[in-house]
């Protein structure tokens, strides 16, 4: 026996030559060593993309039914009998997503400011100042989340999940996501600085209050619980995962700040709408059905969509679809424009001016991504930073940059000297150094970050928020955990992180333009 793909044949030994004939089995199915040779071939002969169903007996599957349709000949060849097949011979349609779906290289999603007007977290009756302060209140508690393990905390949250004191942590940025079949649309935080999909699901022993109903499991034809024994359940390091009564794997969320979700490992079709009013999904992704989740969550966040470096994470599932590659420009947040998240080839920076940095990856917390800042240079001096003290982590959920208690109070001295005006305290703040006349800042001379490979100009707007008319505040803030560069540093940049590449590049932008 032997077969044939294109223009190459590919034998089986004296070994492997028989074959049973059944007209009762669905797959054909072949000697592993075998496969492999043949399965190459397909691959070679199609040329597109690969598009893996996680936990499924088919090996090899495409999102786009076209790319089939040029297949080459493929010719079975059996003693004295050859026959050629066609693509309906040994292709199967599985489903619509996979098939009829035709998923582009590239695609681009809305990503919203949670205090922008467009965002349904949306209050009018709050302040200017009273948002300033609850986004640096969210930085901190931010930091407090990084300080240890999620399986640290998850092994004292085993042992007293209804005692547990809940510190929440508020994410920056909002999604929508389309989840189920039939899908069913939720507003879900967009999370740099996490690896778990996860919505509030039914029926719930303890939820936070949604205004949305809870997504009920039950209700989607393409719902499927992970069992414990699965693959995807142990991706969740323990102990983030236990066995359920039904053999389901459950997962256990805690953060730094003891906000928690715990639920049934899943999979589910997860879809987004894209920019250009069309949608894209995704069969199979794996997510978190919370149904013990608490904190004070605002009641219209639905969940979360983790987009860190761990394997469950939305980055790391997609994988090769979008070439491990997304990207961002985030417009200022005083703005009403809405900012895109972009994937696979709508990712590449292609403006002038682009630099890179390296990503580190840390193995005691592989989902965050970490840069090395080696100095900051402000007017003609610069902080040297010890090598012990480089590592900060880039996360687009935290509004502030926040710097290890040593180097923030050497930049906030230059920034005093180079500014030259009196400082106004503002009483029971986070924000630490401010000013009542807003003019002063724009005389602050050059400020850099040097990233290793990478220097990043900043302006006055990445630097100060402005806290009310006549206040504006510097978007630091000391720390005596991990330094993280926020969400102000980044605006006005296109930011674009290449997992594949290891690396993160940066390129001003108008982001209002995006």
């Amino acid at each position: 026996m032997g077969i044939t793909v294109g223009q190459q044949t590919v034998q089986t030994g004296e070994s492997n030559g028989n074959i049973v004939i059944d007209s009762r089995t669905t797959l054909t199915i072949l000697p592993s060593s075998f496969y492999d040779q043949v399965e190459a071939l397909v691959k070679q002969a199609i040329g597109a993309d690969q598009f893996i169903v996680q936990e499924d007996p088919y090996k090899l599957c495409y999102s786009n039914a076209n790319s089939i349709q040029n297949f080459p000949n493929f010719d079975v060849h059996f003693t004295g009998a050859n026959l050629s097949l066609k693509p309906q011979n040994f292709f199967r349609l599985i489903s619509n997503d996979v098939i009829s779906n035709k998923l582009p290289k590239g695609f681009s999603i809305d990503l919203i400011h949670r205090d922008s007007p467009l965002s349904p977290l949306y209050n009018s009756s709050m302040t200017h100042w009273e948002r300033v302060q609850n986004a640096a209140l969210r930085s901190l508690s931010r930091v407090n989340r990084f300080r240890q393990s999620s399986s640290e905390n998850a092994a004292e949250m085993s042992e007293q999940l209804a005692q547990t004191d809940i510190i929440p942590d508020d994410g920056s940025y909002l999604m929508k996501i389309l989840i189920g079949s039939p899908p069913v649309q939720r507003w879900s935080v967009a999370d740099t600085g996490s690896d778990l999909i996860w919505v509030q699901c039914s029926p719930c022993t303890q939820c936070y209050h949604q205004d949305v109903s809870l997504f009920d499991p039950t209700k989607s034809s393409t719902y499927k619980s992970e069992s414990c024994g699965s693959r995807n359940c142990a991706l969740l390091p323990q102990p983030q995962h236990e066995c359920g009564s039904s053999n389901q794997c459950l997962y256990i969320y805690v953060y730094g700040d003891q906000s928690h979700t715990v639920g049934d490992l899943a999979t589910d079709s997860i879809g987004f709408g894209t920019s250009d009013g069309q949608s894209v999904s995704f069969p199979k992704l794996v997510f978190g059905c919370g149904h013990n989740n608490n904190g004070k969550f605002n009641r219209r966040m639905a969940g979360l969509v983790g987009l860190g470096n761990g394997p469950l994470s939305l980055i790391s599932q997609l994988g090769n679809q979008i070439g491990r590659q997304f990207s961002y420009c985030l417009p200022p947040f005083n703005t009403k424009a809405a900012t895109k998240l972009r994937f696979g080839e709508e990712a590449k920076i292609s403006a002038n001016g682009v630099v890179s940095t390296p990503m580190i990856t840390n193995p005691n917390n592989p989902t965050f991504y970490y840069l090395n800042l080696e100095g900051i240079t402000i007017g003609q001096q610069t902080v040297q930073i010890d090598e012990s003290d480089r590592t900060i982590i880039i996360d687009s959920g935290t509004t502030l940059t926040l710097l290890r208690s040593s180097i923030y109070e050497q930049v906030e001295t230059l920034v005093k000297k180079a500014i030259g005006a009196d400082q106004w305290i503002v009483q029971n703040s986070q924000l630490n150094l401010c000013y009542t006349n807003v003019n002063s800042i724009n005389n602050v001379p050059n400020f850099e970050l040097h990233f290793t490979g990478a220097n990043i100009s900043l302006k006055p707007q990445h630097l100060f928020l402005l806290v009310s008319n006549d206040v504006m505040c510097l978007a630091m803030s000391p720390t005596d955990r991990d330094s993280i560069y926020g969400n102000v540093a980044q605006m006005d940049f296109e930011v674009e992180y290449d997992l594949d590449q290891k690396k993160v590049s940066f390129a001003p932008a108008d982001c209002t333009k995006q």
